[in-house]
């Protein structure tokens, strides 16, 4: 049976790996990997602590989001990963600063070991389309 996933990518945010889609359009719903707090330009970090990397990895999921006919305001799911707790509040700093919507998606805050390139926040998130 044929795939009726659909492929995202927005050149706004970082590259993906080859092993893994920026975004895949599902049943009505857009399901997007994780995201790092990288400059799409640079692909470095951008400068600042948890909370200025927090807002980046946002930003470029909306550019996923948009690129998929989604924004911001339409997220039911966020998951966080920390590279540790230490940073929760810096975090819950910069996703206030982004997350505006009176009705604030459902979300997940999970300590991890460590995360790719080193960071301290990594973002996935799923969005109605």
């Amino acid at each position: 049976m044929p795939s009726t996933n659909e492929v995202v990518l927005n050149q706004g945010a970082p590259a993906p790996s080859p092993l893994m889609s920026q975004g895949i359009i599902s049943n009505g719903m857009l399901y997007c990997s994780g995201s790092l707090g990288l400059d799409p330009k640079t692909g470095k970090f951008v400068e600042g602590d948890a909370s200025d990397r927090t807002v980046q990895a946002l930003r470029n999921l909306e550019q996923v989001l948009k690129a998929g006919g989604s924004d911001l305001s339409k997220v039911v799911k966020v998951t966080i990963f920390l590279s540790s707790m230490d940073h929760y509040a810096k975090v819950n700093e910069g996703y206030a600063k982004v997350f505006t919507y009176d009705a604030k998606p459902c979300r997940t805050c999970v300590g991890v070991a460590s995360l790719p390139l080193n960071a301290e926040v990594e973002i996935e998130l799923i969005a109605s389309l």
